[in-house]
Protein backbone atom coordinates (compact mmCIF):
# COMPACT_ATOMS: atom_id res chain seq x y z
CA UNK A 1 0.00 0.00 0.00
CA UNK A 2 1.30 3.45 -0.96
CA UNK A 3 0.59 6.83 0.57
CA UNK A 4 1.09 10.43 -0.54
CA UNK A 5 4.17 12.51 0.17
CA UNK A 6 2.43 14.78 2.68
CA UNK A 7 1.16 11.75 4.58
CA UNK A 8 4.61 10.15 4.59
CA UNK A 9 6.19 13.33 5.94
CA UNK A 10 3.59 13.65 8.68
CA UNK A 11 4.28 10.06 9.71
CA UNK A 12 8.07 10.54 9.72
CA UNK A 13 7.69 13.77 11.67
CA UNK A 14 6.01 11.79 14.45
CA UNK A 15 9.27 9.85 14.81
CA UNK A 16 11.35 13.04 14.85
CA UNK A 17 12.49 13.33 11.23
CA UNK A 18 13.41 16.88 10.10
CA UNK A 19 10.81 17.91 7.52
CA UNK A 20 9.59 21.28 6.23
CA UNK A 21 6.25 22.69 7.30
CA UNK A 22 3.52 22.12 4.76
CA UNK A 23 -0.24 22.03 4.24
CA UNK A 24 -2.24 19.71 1.97
CA UNK A 25 -5.08 21.27 -0.01
CA UNK A 26 -7.89 19.75 -2.08
CA UNK A 27 -9.37 22.92 -3.61
CA UNK A 28 -7.61 25.84 -5.30
CA UNK A 29 -9.59 28.18 -3.05
CA UNK A 30 -7.59 26.82 -0.09
CA UNK A 31 -4.21 27.81 -1.57
CA UNK A 32 -4.14 31.43 -0.41
CA UNK A 33 -4.87 30.63 3.23
CA UNK A 34 -2.28 27.83 3.23
CA UNK A 35 0.41 30.09 1.76
CA UNK A 36 -0.35 32.82 4.28
CA UNK A 37 -0.18 30.39 7.18
CA UNK A 38 3.21 29.07 6.05
CA UNK A 39 4.51 32.61 5.68
CA UNK A 40 6.99 32.27 2.79
CA UNK A 41 8.89 33.98 1.21
CA UNK A 42 9.24 30.82 -0.91
CA UNK A 43 6.71 28.06 -1.35
CA UNK A 44 6.83 24.76 -3.22
CA UNK A 45 3.56 23.55 -4.77
CA UNK A 46 3.67 19.76 -5.21
CA UNK A 47 1.27 17.47 -7.04
CA UNK A 48 0.24 14.54 -4.86
CA UNK A 49 0.01 11.36 -6.93
CA UNK A 50 1.30 7.83 -6.37
CA UNK A 51 4.08 8.09 -8.95
CA UNK A 52 7.63 9.37 -9.20
CA UNK A 53 9.08 11.78 -11.74
CA UNK A 54 6.67 14.57 -10.81
CA UNK A 55 9.24 17.35 -11.14
CA UNK A 56 10.02 16.44 -14.74
CA UNK A 57 6.44 15.48 -15.58
CA UNK A 58 4.12 17.44 -17.86
CA UNK A 59 0.40 18.12 -17.68
CA UNK A 60 -1.78 16.99 -20.57
CA UNK A 61 -3.96 20.08 -20.44
CA UNK A 62 -2.66 23.37 -21.89
CA UNK A 63 -4.44 25.25 -19.10
CA UNK A 64 -2.00 23.70 -16.62
CA UNK A 65 0.94 25.50 -18.21
CA UNK A 66 4.33 24.22 -19.31
CA UNK A 67 5.83 23.62 -15.87
CA UNK A 68 5.96 20.22 -14.19
CA UNK A 69 4.21 18.74 -11.20
CA UNK A 70 6.47 20.42 -8.63
CA UNK A 71 6.65 24.23 -8.84
CA UNK A 72 8.48 26.95 -6.93
CA UNK A 73 6.34 29.98 -6.07
CA UNK A 74 7.75 33.35 -5.01
CA UNK A 75 4.47 35.00 -4.04
CA UNK A 76 1.08 34.09 -2.61
CA UNK A 77 -0.45 35.04 -5.95
CA UNK A 78 1.81 32.53 -7.70
CA UNK A 79 0.79 29.82 -5.23
CA UNK A 80 -2.86 30.52 -6.06
CA UNK A 81 -2.20 30.50 -9.80
CA UNK A 82 -0.32 27.20 -9.66
CA UNK A 83 -3.08 25.60 -7.59
CA UNK A 84 -5.70 26.60 -10.16
CA UNK A 85 -3.55 25.26 -13.00
CA UNK A 86 -2.64 21.95 -11.39
CA UNK A 87 -5.66 20.70 -9.46
CA UNK A 88 -7.99 18.54 -11.51
CA UNK A 89 -5.58 18.20 -14.43
CA UNK A 90 -3.63 15.15 -15.61
CA UNK A 91 0.07 14.81 -14.85
CA UNK A 92 2.12 12.47 -17.04
CA UNK A 93 5.44 11.20 -15.66
CA UNK A 94 7.86 8.39 -16.49
CA UNK A 95 6.01 6.23 -13.96
CA UNK A 96 2.38 7.01 -14.82
CA UNK A 97 2.55 5.91 -18.44
CA UNK A 98 0.98 8.00 -21.23
CA UNK A 99 -2.45 8.06 -19.58
CA UNK A 100 -1.10 10.01 -16.59
CA UNK A 101 -2.81 10.58 -13.25
CA UNK A 102 -5.29 13.24 -12.24
CA UNK A 103 -4.02 15.58 -9.54
CA UNK A 104 -6.66 15.78 -6.80
CA UNK A 105 -4.41 17.01 -3.99
CA UNK A 106 -1.57 19.49 -3.66
CA UNK A 107 1.02 19.88 -0.94
CA UNK A 108 2.12 23.47 -0.33
CA UNK A 109 5.40 23.50 1.54
CA UNK A 110 7.94 26.00 2.83
CA UNK A 111 10.76 26.50 0.34
CA UNK A 112 14.30 25.46 1.35
CA UNK A 113 17.71 26.93 0.53
CA UNK A 114 19.46 23.86 -0.86
CA UNK A 115 23.21 23.49 -0.56
CA UNK A 116 23.51 19.80 -1.52
CA UNK A 117 21.18 16.91 -2.44
CA UNK A 118 21.61 13.26 -1.45
CA UNK A 119 19.67 10.04 -2.00
CA UNK A 120 18.69 7.75 0.88
CA UNK A 121 16.23 4.88 0.80
CA UNK A 122 15.38 1.74 2.74
CA UNK A 123 13.81 -1.50 1.61
CA UNK A 124 13.62 -5.17 2.46
CA UNK A 125 16.52 -7.03 0.84
CA UNK A 126 14.87 -10.22 -0.43
CA UNK A 127 18.19 -12.07 -0.66
CA UNK A 128 19.30 -11.49 2.93
CA UNK A 129 15.92 -10.99 4.59
CA UNK A 130 17.23 -7.78 6.13
CA UNK A 131 16.38 -4.10 5.98
CA UNK A 132 18.82 -2.47 3.56
CA UNK A 133 19.92 1.14 3.11
CA UNK A 134 20.59 2.47 -0.39
CA UNK A 135 22.73 5.60 -0.30
CA UNK A 136 24.15 8.00 -2.89
CA UNK A 137 25.81 11.40 -2.95
CA UNK A 138 23.89 12.10 -6.17
CA UNK A 139 20.29 12.77 -5.14
CA UNK A 140 17.50 14.70 -6.84
CA UNK A 141 15.48 14.37 -10.02
CA UNK A 142 18.31 12.71 -11.96
CA UNK A 143 18.75 9.69 -9.66
CA UNK A 144 17.51 7.34 -12.41
CA UNK A 145 20.25 8.60 -14.73
CA UNK A 146 22.79 8.07 -11.93
CA UNK A 147 21.62 4.48 -11.47
CA UNK A 148 21.95 3.91 -15.21
CA UNK A 149 25.18 5.77 -16.02
CA UNK A 150 27.21 5.65 -12.80
CA UNK A 151 25.87 2.81 -10.62
CA UNK A 152 29.11 2.81 -8.62
CA UNK A 153 27.87 6.02 -6.97
CA UNK A 154 25.07 4.08 -5.29
CA UNK A 155 26.02 2.06 -2.20
CA UNK A 156 23.95 -0.57 -0.39
CA UNK A 157 24.32 -2.21 3.01
CA UNK A 158 21.95 -4.07 5.33
CA UNK A 159 21.14 -4.14 9.04
CA UNK A 160 21.17 -7.36 11.06
CA UNK A 161 17.66 -7.70 12.56
CA UNK A 162 19.16 -9.33 15.65
CA UNK A 163 20.92 -6.09 16.59
CA UNK A 164 18.77 -3.53 14.80
CA UNK A 165 20.16 -0.12 13.94
CA UNK A 166 23.50 0.57 15.62
CA UNK A 167 25.66 3.74 15.77
CA UNK A 168 28.11 2.28 13.26
CA UNK A 169 25.33 2.09 10.66
CA UNK A 170 24.81 5.82 11.04
CA UNK A 171 28.55 6.44 10.71
CA UNK A 172 28.63 4.33 7.55
CA UNK A 173 25.88 6.45 6.00
CA UNK A 174 27.61 9.68 7.00
CA UNK A 175 30.90 8.47 5.54
CA UNK A 176 29.23 7.34 2.32
CA UNK A 177 27.69 10.80 1.94
CA UNK A 178 31.02 12.46 2.64
CA UNK A 179 29.77 14.18 5.79
CA UNK A 180 31.81 15.10 8.84
CA UNK A 181 31.45 17.01 12.07
CA UNK A 182 27.95 18.14 13.01
CA UNK A 183 26.46 17.04 9.68
CA UNK A 184 27.76 13.51 10.26
CA UNK A 185 26.07 13.47 13.67
CA UNK A 186 22.83 14.70 12.08
CA UNK A 187 23.05 11.94 9.47
CA UNK A 188 23.44 9.30 12.20
CA UNK A 189 20.35 10.62 13.99
CA UNK A 190 18.23 10.82 10.82
CA UNK A 191 19.25 7.30 9.73
CA UNK A 192 18.24 5.94 13.14
CA UNK A 193 14.89 7.73 13.03
CA UNK A 194 14.13 6.32 9.59
CA UNK A 195 15.02 2.78 10.68
CA UNK A 196 12.76 3.07 13.72
CA UNK A 197 9.85 4.29 11.57
CA UNK A 198 10.48 1.63 8.92
CA UNK A 199 10.31 -1.25 11.39
CA UNK A 200 7.56 0.15 13.61
CA UNK A 201 5.19 0.71 10.69
CA UNK A 202 6.04 -2.45 8.72
CA UNK A 203 7.19 -0.52 5.68
CA UNK A 204 8.22 -2.24 2.48
CA UNK A 205 10.00 0.80 1.07
CA UNK A 206 11.01 4.25 2.33
CA UNK A 207 12.64 6.66 -0.10
CA UNK A 208 14.06 10.09 0.74
CA UNK A 209 14.96 11.84 -2.49
CA UNK A 210 16.37 14.24 -1.91
CA UNK A 211 17.80 14.34 1.57
CA UNK A 212 19.32 17.83 1.58
CA UNK A 213 21.79 20.02 3.38
CA UNK A 214 20.36 23.51 3.70
CA UNK A 215 22.52 26.61 3.47
CA UNK A 216 21.95 26.90 7.22
CA UNK A 217 23.81 23.61 7.71
CA UNK A 218 20.82 21.41 8.52
CA UNK A 219 19.90 18.00 7.12
CA UNK A 220 16.29 17.87 5.97
CA UNK A 221 13.92 15.34 4.40
CA UNK A 222 12.76 17.22 1.29
CA UNK A 223 10.70 14.45 -0.28
CA UNK A 224 9.43 11.13 1.04
CA UNK A 225 7.79 8.09 -0.49
CA UNK A 226 6.53 5.21 1.61
CA UNK A 227 4.93 1.88 0.81
CA UNK A 228 3.76 -0.63 3.40
CA UNK A 229 3.70 -4.41 3.61
CA UNK A 230 0.06 -5.17 2.82
CA UNK A 231 0.23 -8.36 4.89
CA UNK A 232 0.91 -6.29 8.01
CA UNK A 233 -1.81 -3.68 7.58
CA UNK A 234 -4.07 -5.44 10.10
CA UNK A 235 -1.66 -4.14 12.75
CA UNK A 236 -1.87 -0.53 11.59
CA UNK A 237 -5.37 0.93 11.45
CA UNK A 238 -3.82 4.42 11.34
CA UNK A 239 -1.97 3.52 8.15
CA UNK A 240 -5.02 1.94 6.50
CA UNK A 241 -6.88 5.20 7.13
CA UNK A 242 -4.38 6.96 4.84
CA UNK A 243 -5.27 4.83 1.80
CA UNK A 244 -6.36 6.83 -1.27
CA UNK A 245 -8.46 4.53 -3.44
CA UNK A 246 -8.59 7.08 -6.28
CA UNK A 247 -4.88 6.40 -6.84
CA UNK A 248 -5.36 2.66 -7.25
CA UNK A 249 -6.51 0.56 -10.18
CA UNK A 250 -10.19 -0.38 -9.76
CA UNK A 251 -9.42 -3.97 -10.70
CA UNK A 252 -6.70 -4.18 -8.05
CA UNK A 253 -9.12 -2.85 -5.45
CA UNK A 254 -11.70 -5.48 -6.42
CA UNK A 255 -9.03 -8.21 -6.33
CA UNK A 256 -8.03 -7.27 -2.79
CA UNK A 257 -11.59 -8.01 -1.63
CA UNK A 258 -11.09 -11.66 -2.60
CA UNK A 259 -7.50 -11.88 -1.39
CA UNK A 260 -6.23 -12.10 -4.96
CA UNK A 261 -2.75 -10.80 -5.78
CA UNK A 262 -3.50 -8.76 -8.92
CA UNK A 263 -1.35 -6.26 -10.77
CA UNK A 264 -2.53 -4.65 -14.00
CA UNK A 265 -0.04 -4.65 -16.89
CA UNK A 266 -0.13 -3.33 -20.44
CA UNK A 267 -0.48 -6.47 -22.58
CA UNK A 268 -3.31 -8.43 -24.17
CA UNK A 269 -3.20 -11.89 -22.55
CA UNK A 270 -4.92 -12.24 -19.19
CA UNK A 271 -3.30 -14.68 -16.77
CA UNK A 272 -4.64 -16.64 -13.81
CA UNK A 273 -2.00 -18.66 -11.96
CA UNK A 274 -1.43 -20.07 -8.47
CA UNK A 275 1.89 -19.14 -6.91
CA UNK A 276 3.96 -16.02 -7.53
CA UNK A 277 6.92 -17.91 -9.00
CA UNK A 278 4.78 -19.82 -11.49
CA UNK A 279 2.97 -16.59 -12.31
CA UNK A 280 6.23 -14.80 -13.13
CA UNK A 281 7.35 -17.73 -15.29
CA UNK A 282 4.01 -17.59 -17.11
CA UNK A 283 4.41 -13.88 -17.83
CA UNK A 284 7.92 -14.48 -19.14
CA UNK A 285 6.99 -17.30 -21.53
CA UNK A 286 4.12 -15.27 -22.97
CA UNK A 287 6.63 -12.51 -23.63
CA UNK A 288 9.02 -15.07 -25.15
CA UNK A 289 6.44 -16.11 -27.74
CA UNK A 290 5.80 -12.55 -28.87
CA UNK A 291 2.84 -11.33 -26.82
CA UNK A 292 2.55 -9.40 -23.56
CA UNK A 293 0.64 -10.27 -20.37
CA UNK A 294 -2.27 -8.05 -19.37
CA UNK A 295 -1.91 -8.79 -15.68
CA UNK A 296 -0.21 -10.65 -12.88
CA UNK A 297 -2.85 -12.64 -10.97
CA UNK A 298 -2.00 -15.15 -8.26
CA UNK A 299 -5.10 -16.89 -6.88
CA UNK A 300 -3.10 -18.45 -4.05
CA UNK A 301 -3.23 -21.95 -2.65
CA UNK A 302 -6.89 -22.21 -1.67
CA UNK A 303 -8.92 -20.86 -4.57
CA UNK A 304 -12.64 -21.54 -4.29
CA UNK A 305 -15.17 -21.45 -7.12
CA UNK A 306 -16.19 -17.97 -5.95
CA UNK A 307 -12.58 -16.82 -6.00
CA UNK A 308 -11.92 -18.18 -9.49
CA UNK A 309 -15.11 -16.55 -10.80
CA UNK A 310 -14.05 -13.24 -9.26
CA UNK A 311 -10.64 -13.59 -10.90
CA UNK A 312 -12.22 -14.12 -14.32
CA UNK A 313 -14.49 -11.11 -13.88
CA UNK A 314 -11.51 -8.95 -12.98
CA UNK A 315 -9.46 -10.17 -15.95
CA UNK A 316 -12.30 -9.71 -18.45
CA UNK A 317 -13.04 -6.22 -17.10
CA UNK A 318 -9.84 -5.12 -18.84
CA UNK A 319 -10.77 -4.12 -22.42
CA UNK A 320 -7.22 -4.85 -23.59
CA UNK A 321 -7.56 -8.59 -22.87
CA UNK A 322 -7.75 -10.63 -26.10
CA UNK A 323 -7.21 -14.05 -24.55
CA UNK A 324 -6.79 -15.77 -21.16
CA UNK A 325 -4.27 -18.35 -19.98
CA UNK A 326 -5.02 -20.36 -16.82
CA UNK A 327 -1.92 -22.12 -15.47
CA UNK A 328 -2.53 -24.12 -12.29
CA UNK A 329 -0.31 -26.54 -10.40
CA UNK A 330 -2.50 -28.54 -8.07
CA UNK A 331 -0.49 -29.01 -4.93
CA UNK A 332 -2.65 -27.71 -2.10
CA UNK A 333 -5.46 -27.16 -4.59
CA UNK A 334 -6.97 -30.05 -6.53
CA UNK A 335 -7.18 -29.82 -10.31
CA UNK A 336 -10.76 -31.11 -10.45
CA UNK A 337 -11.88 -28.35 -8.08
CA UNK A 338 -10.09 -25.75 -10.19
CA UNK A 339 -11.61 -27.18 -13.38
CA UNK A 340 -15.12 -26.84 -11.97
CA UNK A 341 -14.34 -23.32 -10.83
CA UNK A 342 -13.02 -22.36 -14.26
CA UNK A 343 -16.08 -23.75 -16.03
CA UNK A 344 -18.45 -22.03 -13.59
CA UNK A 345 -16.58 -18.78 -14.16
CA UNK A 346 -16.75 -19.14 -17.95
CA UNK A 347 -20.52 -19.60 -17.74
CA UNK A 348 -20.92 -16.73 -15.26
CA UNK A 349 -18.99 -14.12 -17.24
CA UNK A 350 -20.05 -15.22 -20.73
CA UNK A 351 -16.47 -15.40 -21.94
CA UNK A 352 -15.93 -13.90 -25.40
CA UNK A 353 -12.17 -14.41 -25.78
CA UNK A 354 -10.02 -17.56 -26.27
CA UNK A 355 -9.23 -19.49 -23.08
CA UNK A 356 -6.34 -21.93 -22.67
CA UNK A 357 -6.17 -24.05 -19.50
CA UNK A 358 -3.09 -25.93 -18.33
CA UNK A 359 -3.52 -28.14 -15.25
CA UNK A 360 -0.91 -30.24 -13.47
CA UNK A 361 -0.74 -31.97 -10.09
CA UNK A 362 -3.31 -33.52 -7.76
CA UNK A 363 -6.33 -35.03 -9.59
CA UNK A 364 -5.06 -33.66 -12.91
CA UNK A 365 -6.75 -36.36 -15.02
CA UNK A 366 -10.10 -35.71 -13.35
CA UNK A 367 -9.65 -32.00 -13.99
CA UNK A 368 -8.83 -32.49 -17.66
CA UNK A 369 -11.81 -34.82 -18.08
CA UNK A 370 -14.17 -32.25 -16.57
CA UNK A 371 -12.94 -29.62 -19.02
CA UNK A 372 -12.96 -32.01 -21.98
CA UNK A 373 -16.55 -33.12 -21.35
CA UNK A 374 -17.90 -29.65 -20.56
CA UNK A 375 -18.81 -28.82 -24.14
CA UNK A 376 -17.44 -25.31 -23.62
CA UNK A 377 -14.89 -23.70 -25.90
CA UNK A 378 -11.89 -24.22 -23.63
CA UNK A 379 -8.51 -25.11 -25.15
CA UNK A 380 -6.59 -27.68 -23.05
CA UNK A 381 -2.78 -27.63 -22.88
CA UNK A 382 -0.31 -30.35 -21.88
CA UNK A 383 2.38 -28.13 -20.35
CA UNK A 384 3.32 -24.47 -19.92
CA UNK A 385 5.17 -24.24 -23.23
CA UNK A 386 2.22 -25.75 -25.07
CA UNK A 387 -0.19 -23.44 -23.24
CA UNK A 388 1.81 -20.32 -24.10
CA UNK A 389 2.00 -21.24 -27.79
CA UNK A 390 -1.72 -21.99 -27.96
CA UNK A 391 -2.87 -18.74 -26.35
CA UNK A 392 -0.48 -16.62 -28.39
CA UNK A 393 -1.63 -18.43 -31.53
CA UNK A 394 -5.30 -17.89 -30.62
CA UNK A 395 -4.82 -14.20 -29.89
CA UNK A 396 -2.94 -13.67 -33.15
CA UNK A 397 -5.84 -15.13 -35.11
CA UNK A 398 -5.19 -18.82 -35.44
CA UNK A 399 -1.96 -18.71 -37.38
CA UNK A 400 0.55 -21.50 -36.95
CA UNK A 401 2.19 -21.40 -33.55
CA UNK A 402 5.98 -21.42 -33.45
CA UNK A 403 7.41 -24.92 -33.22
CA UNK A 404 9.84 -23.89 -30.53
CA UNK A 405 10.83 -20.88 -28.50
CA UNK A 406 12.96 -18.28 -30.31
CA UNK A 407 16.68 -18.67 -29.76
CA UNK A 408 18.12 -16.53 -27.01
CA UNK A 409 20.66 -13.92 -28.13
CA UNK A 410 24.29 -15.00 -28.01
CA UNK A 411 25.06 -12.31 -25.46
CA UNK A 412 22.66 -11.38 -22.72
CA UNK A 413 21.88 -7.66 -22.98
CA UNK A 414 22.71 -5.34 -20.13
CA UNK A 415 19.57 -5.21 -17.97
CA UNK A 416 20.30 -1.58 -17.18
CA UNK A 417 20.20 -0.62 -20.85
CA UNK A 418 17.12 -2.48 -21.92
CA UNK A 419 13.50 -1.57 -21.58
CA UNK A 420 11.63 -3.23 -18.74
CA UNK A 421 9.43 -6.15 -19.66
CA UNK A 422 5.95 -6.47 -18.16
CA UNK A 423 7.12 -9.25 -15.88
CA UNK A 424 9.73 -6.91 -14.43
CA UNK A 425 7.08 -4.25 -14.02
CA UNK A 426 4.99 -6.63 -11.95
CA UNK A 427 7.97 -7.52 -9.81
CA UNK A 428 8.82 -3.88 -9.25
CA UNK A 429 5.29 -2.97 -8.33
CA UNK A 430 4.84 -5.90 -6.01
CA UNK A 431 7.79 -4.66 -3.96
CA UNK A 432 6.50 -1.13 -4.00
CA UNK A 433 9.64 0.21 -5.53
CA UNK A 434 9.59 3.90 -6.52
CA UNK A 435 12.08 6.35 -7.87
CA UNK A 436 12.67 10.06 -7.78
CA UNK A 437 9.97 12.68 -7.39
Amino acid sequence: MNIHEYQAKALLKEFGAPVSNGIAIFKSSEAKAAAKKLGGPLWVVKSQIHAGGRGKGKFKEKAAGEKGGVRLAKSIEEVEAFAKQMLGNTLVTVQTGPTGKQVNRLYIEDGSDIEKEFYLSMMVDRETGRVAYVVSTEGGMDIEAVAHDTPEKIKTFSVDPATGFMPHHGRTIAKTLGLSGDLAKQAEVVAGILYKAFVAKDMAMLEINPLIITKQGQLKVLDAKVSFDSNALYRHADVVALRDLTEEDEKEIEASKYDLAYIALDGTIGCMVNGAGLAMATLDIIQLYGESPANFLDVGGGASEEKVTAAFKIITADPKVKGILVNIFGGIMKCDVIARGVLAAVKAVGLQVPLVVRLEGTNVEEGKKIIRESGLNVIPADDLDDAAQKIVNAVKGGGKAPAKAPKAPAKKPDAKKTEKKPASKAAAKSTGSKTSS
